[in-house]
């Protein structure tokens, strides 16, 4: 796998500032069922066309504190509550915020999933850093890739453009390519 130098800069260590640009309790839109969703400030794809270009600041909202991590894990403890959704920005950029969360919730919060969108493809998390890695492996579902505007489709379930895949984390993980959702 070819790396750029620019790429190799992306560490969340060096360009996350802890901010979240938003949380929504018990939304309809961003994965299956019912969801929380934490939209992290900070991304560097600068997809055009992007859905949420005011989360490509790093400053973007308020920062991530315990209180609001305690509040997010009171919300999904509802039973109506099928999981979390890490949305940004990029979520991939900003691991220290969202390992933090999803460390807690397998022991916490047994049965509720974790869906993430990401700018990175399966591929190129696979060949990152160890807390890319490592948030990679607490995810059940990824939509991976960066938004094309000339592949956007509002047809497709879950994605912006029709180059994006919705993948099966564990699955692709345990094949080692990636491997659609069912």
């Amino acid at each position: 796998m070819h790396r750029s130098p620019v790429r190799d800069a992306w560490l969340s260590t060096r360009v996350s500032q802890g901010y979240v640009a938003d949380y929504k309790p018990f939304v309809f839109v961003d994965g299956e069922g019912v969801r929380c969703s934490l939209y992290v400030a900070g991304c560097l794809f600068a997809c055009e066309g992007c859905f949420n270009e005011d989360a490509w600041s790093f400053r973007c909202g308020e920062p991530y504190t315990l209180e609001l991590e305690s509040r997010i894990l009171e919300d999904l403890a509802h039973p109506a509550v099928q999981g979390l959704s890490l949305l940004g920005g990029e979520p991939f950029l900003n691991t220290g915020t969202c390992l933090s969360l999803v460390r807690r919730m397998p022991a916490e919060l047994p049965g509720k999933d974790v869906w993430c969108w990401s700018g990175y493809t399966f591929e190129e998390l696979l060949g990152e850093s160890p807390d890319k890695r490592e948030l990679l492996s607490l995810v059940d579902v990824l939509v991976d890739g960066p938004f094309d505007l000339a592949e956007r489709d509002l047809t497709v379930p879950f994605r912006g453009s029709r180059n994006q895949r919705v993948l099966d984390v564990p699955a692709s993980l345990a094949a080692g390519r990636a491997v659609a959702r069912a």
